[in-house]
């Protein structure tokens, strides 16, 4: 059952403070009132509520002063101020001091209705951005980011160092490996936790659209341009913007992109008025930039300044010990999604998985563990329901380290012919039948592989 709404409603004038909380309690809240700032204050420390509406003018304080300490007690509980004797300057001090919002006597009801759901509406907004960060810092624990083996934790040791920073951080590594991941452990790990992370996959955005997404625009920039509009750097203010694809960025991009970096300050596309930020920078890609900077593909100093401290991402073919952790993970997610029994993998499945070369490393593995629990009917996985690119390569990859050719030929003949004489009932001229072979050669082979019974 849904808890109800607390109001403290303080007034000193009882026969209001009376008629206000019986009109409030027939719309559902529960009230507890009070006659005196000091009373208020006695409720405050003894109680939770979600909502304090209070007389600006008490006998012995007002109503800043009570506001004053709600804030100090809990900086979500919203305060409702009432007055008799409004006048601009009480409004604007009380605004600032964190007031809700303003009412006047005599009160109209609708107006006061109006305002209690509207503060409701914004303490459960930010509840829910609370939980939704928390959960966020959560998943993005260095202990949640699955990875045992040496070259991961050669990461994780250079990430608990990133994270006491404020430099600018370029993650490189193949697609797939995880790069915003990282940069998100990186941003929920560090001081900046409780700010915005935003990321822009500079590679998705259209180039005549990048710098408007980047830098933002004023109205009438351009057409279309009917409003003004921020940028992605703006909404990071206070936080970490993650530039994905960083390499594809145009040439005149990287050049305002640089200046930005410089003076931490931006101009809107149609502005000359400068902005100034404060913006933690992670960019990620999977080019070798400095082969671009070579090729003149892009800015030198616009590199130097991005790669202040560079993270390697290894791929997940030189982390073979992280596929047995991350399969498990996978399973469990997907079974769970699914609605389906846990599910295991055999020896020869996980063996064909450790020999595959993985071109898109992670997010191909958690691509096909989805798509083998979808596909796969039992609850144990065999190298059969794994896909043919992994079956194949792994068959080359075991004749590259060796393998007893005769040994594997008599391992599928007594397996075709253990199936044969089952279909045939152990009718031998049956099952010689079914396999293309003279009743006299399978009893030969029979012999020869012991299966003479």
């Amino acid at each position: 059952m849904k808890e109800p709404i607390k109001i403290l409603l303080v007034d000193d004038e009882a026969p209001s403070r009376e008629a206000l909380a019986l009109l409030l309690k027939h719309a559902g809240y529960q009230v507890k009132g009070a006659g005196s700032g000091h009373e208020a204050f006695e409720l405050l420390a003894a109680a939770q509520f979600d909502i304090v509406i209070t007389d600006l003018f008490l006998p012995d304080l007002n109503g800043i002063d009570i506001l004053k300490q709600v804030k100090s007690l809990s900086p979500a509980m919203e305060v409702i101020l009432i007055t008799g004797h409004a006048s601009a300057e009480t409004a604007v001090q009380a605004m600032k001091e964190g007031a809700f919002d303003y009412i006047t006597k005599p009160l109209n009801l609708e107006e006061l209705r109006i305002i209690l759901e509207k503060a409701l509406e914004k303490r459960r907004l930010l509840s829910e951005n609370v939980y939704l960060r928390k959960q966020l810092r959560d998943k993005f624990e260095f202990a949640n980011i699955i990875g045992t083996s040496p070259a991961m934790q050669k990461v994780f040791n250079r990430m608990k160092r990133i994270i006491k920073t404020d430099s600018t951080v370029l993650i490189m590594g193949e697609s797939g490996t995880g790069k915003e991941i990282v940069a998100k452990a990186i941003h929920f790990n560090g001081h900046r936790k409780d700010k915005p992370f935003i990321a822009v996959h500079c590679g998705a955005i259209p180039e005549n659209l990048l710098e408007s997404e980047l830098f933002g625009h004023m109205k009438g920039a351009f057409t279309g341009a009917i409003k003004d509009k921020i940028g992605k750097f703006e909404a990071a203010d206070q936080g970490t913007i993650f530039l994905d694809e960083i390499g594809t960025m145009p040439m005149h991009l990287q050049t305002k992109l640089l200046r930005v970096l410089q003076e931490q300050e931006v101009e809107r596309v149609g502005s000359n008025r400068p902005i100034k930020l404060d913006v933690r920078v992670i960019s990620a890609t999977n080019q070798n930039l400095e082969e671009e900077v070579k090729a003149g593909n892009f800015r030198d100093d616009l590199y130097y300044r991005l790669n202040v401290i560079p993270l390697i991402l290894p791929p997940l073919r030189q982390r073979v010990e992280d596929i047995l952790p991350l399969v498990k993970f996978f399973l469990q997610k997907n079974c769970r999604e699914m609605k389906r029994h846990m599910m295991t993998l055999d020896a020869k499945a996980l063996e064909a998985l450790e020999l595959y070369h993985w071109p898109g490393n992670v997010r191909e593995l958690e691509n096909i563990v989805e798509r083998t629990v979808a596909l796969t009917e039992g609850n144990q996985i065999t190298i059969d329901d794994l896909p043919s690119a992994v079956r194949m390569t792994a068959s080359t990859r075991v004749v590259e380290r060796g393998v007893d050719l005769a040994k594997t030929i008599s391992e599928i003949e007594r397996k075709m012919i253990a199936e044969a004489l089952a279909l045939s009932d152990g009718v031998k001229a049956r099952a010689a039948a079914m396999l293309k072979l003279n009743r006299t050669t399978l009893v030969e082979k029979m012999k020869r592989l012991g299966m003479e019974g």
